[in-house]
């Protein structure tokens, strides 16, 4: 292999790169872009829940139940109304997540100790938000009921009643449960899939359609000489846009790394070399640019972002799907960056990622080198 010949190429395709506004919008604006709209506008993570509440009793003891309420992290209550019909036409504005129906005598009941039930009605039409509302509510009023008993124990005199069981609950690795923890560290799996595949999927396509690919074939080109020429542009492009998304992680969302930077940077080369190696295929089979882009995204960037294990668990996935996304280079880059960002685990327990990362790599090269000795490299 020569290198000289491999800087000539890469030369060229660097010369292209910084003249298109195109390829650098696709470089530079729009990974960033979407570390930004990741980062601050995909939540998982479900506060504030809008409440809306009909207090038919209107006595100090459902004015406390309210306050309470609103006063909790996860509520925030916004009208007072004077009947269900309001409650029931905040819901279908979405003016509201949760209406609370409070009825007559509630509090009489409570006291002489008998059942005082309330409704709730919660707009289920995002069934991610209604489920966690849901929950919130009723831990709440369990909370609520306990509290009203260990008041009633007090008063009497007695000692407070201890449950048989009692569960003490420590989360692991995101303790505090924020969804950015997670979803900003795969934000740089789908930068990579964006400059590594889908802007090398267009170079060899656009060799053939410019007619300079005859040329190109030739030429005293050996076709790994032609391939790495090709790639390395892309790759010290997207390992840039790998750092600058590690960098804006920790300052602008404070996600910070638990395990070894390098062990990121080499499963970052390594899923590099799959992206590119891919791209690259695709722009030999196709030979068309607009055939290549659109085969990318289909290929490339929504497996990574629908069938990685990023934003939806596979586990909830059909069997086909599942079977699928084992083939999805992403699942693997991500549970790496899972296990450095999150876990804080070394080599020792995500070297099969890496294994499948390296495999997939060399698979996809092989294939390049045989389809470019076809086309009479």
């Amino acid at each position: 292999m020569s290198g000289k010949k491999v800087q000539a190429i890469a030369r060229k395709e660097f010369y292209h790169v910084i003249r298109d506004f195109r390829s650098l919008y696709l470089a530079f604006f729009l990974p960033f872009l979407l570390i930004l709209l990741f980062g601050y506008a995909l939540s998982l993570d479900v506060e504030n829940v809008k409440v809306v509440v009909v207090d038919h009793d209107q006595t100090e003891f459902s004015r406390l139940f309210i306050d309470r309420l609103d006063a909790s992290f996860y509520f925030q209550v916004q009208r007072y109304l004077p009947n269900t019909r309001e409650v029931i036409k905040y819901l279908d504005q979405g003016q509201a997540i949760i209406g609370i129906v409070i009825p007559p005598g509630w509090s009489k009941d409570i006291k002489a100790a008998r059942e005082a039930p309330i409704q709730v009605l919660v707009d289920g039409t995002d069934p991610n938000t209604a489920n966690l509302a849901r929950g919130y509510i009723t831990g709440f009023i369990l909370n609520f009921n306990q509290k009203l008993l260990l008041d009633f124990l007090n008063q009497q005199g007695l000692e407070a009643i201890k449950p048989p069981i009692e569960g003490e609950i420590r989360v692991w690795f995101n303790e505090d449960l924020e969804s950015r923890n997670f979803i900003v560290p795969g934000i740089i799996a789908i930068i990579i899939m964006i400059v590594g595949a889908i802007l090398t999927s267009l170079v060899i396509a656009r060799e053939y359609e410019n007619g300079t690919m005859e040329t190109l074939l030739t030429l005293p080109l050996k076709a790994e000489e032609f391939l790495l020429g090709k790639a390395i542009p892309y790759f010290f492009i997207a390992l840039i846009d790998v750092l600058v998304a590690v960098l804006m992680g920790q300052i602008l969302f404070g996600v910070v790394m638990k395990a070894n930077f390098w062990l990121m940077i080499l499963a970052s080369c390594l899923y590099l070399l799959v992206a590119l190696s891919l791209g690259l295929l695709i722009s030999t089979a196709t030979k068309s640019q607009l055939v290549a882009n659109q085969l990318a995204v289909l290929t490339t960037y929504l497996p990574s972002l629908l069938l990685s294990d990023f934003v939806f668990p596979i586990s909830n996935m059909p069997k086909i799907l599942q079977a699928v996304s084992y083939v999805v280079p992403a699942t693997y880059f991500i549970d790496i960056l899972n296990g450095i960002y999150l876990q804080g685990v070394g080599l020792e327990y995500l070297w099969k990622s890496y294994l499948v990362l390296l495999g997939m790599g060399i698979i996809l090269i092989g294939l390049n080198i045989k389809k470019l000795k076809q086309e009479g490299m």
